[in-house]
């Protein structure tokens, strides 16, 4: 009966132990906002074959994106702005509309919230 008990609290502890250790670490994965999470599902969405470079798009030698191409990341991309703040007309008014420009201030914000991220799982260790 000691031995049963025993070999329970033990358990117990073992379970309460582990437990914390995994609410403990934090990943910048983890603690991600769902925006942007999106953001990152249309960065990777480029790479299936459907979105992947068509032959012409290839033959134009550039690095920049082709405007079907940006059009997979500007949904994701305004709702990541937005998510900071900033309202739809100022959205507008920044960019004029153009897509390059959204992506690359999305692209910032993103840059700047996991760095945000980053930080404070430092400070937690």
């Amino acid at each position: 009966m000691k031995k049963l008990l025993l070999s329970a609290v033990f358990a117990m502890l073992t379970l309460t132990s582990c437990s914390n250790e995994s609410s403990a670490i934090n990943t910048v994965e983890t603690m991600k906002t769902p925006q942007m999470e999106k953001f990152d599902k249309a960065f990777k969405s480029l790479g299936d074959p459907q979105n992947r470079p068509t032959e012409e798009e290839k033959k134009r030698n550039t690095s920049e994106l082709s405007d079907r191409r940006k059009a997979l990341l500007v949904p994701a991309s305004k709702e990541l702005i937005l998510s900071t703040g900033v309202t739809e007309a100022e959205l507008t008014r920044k960019t004029g509309g153009d897509m390059s420009q959204i992506i690359v201030w999305a692209t910032e914000i993103y840059i700047q919230k996991s760095d945000e991220i980053r930080k404070n799982i430092k400070s937690e260790k």
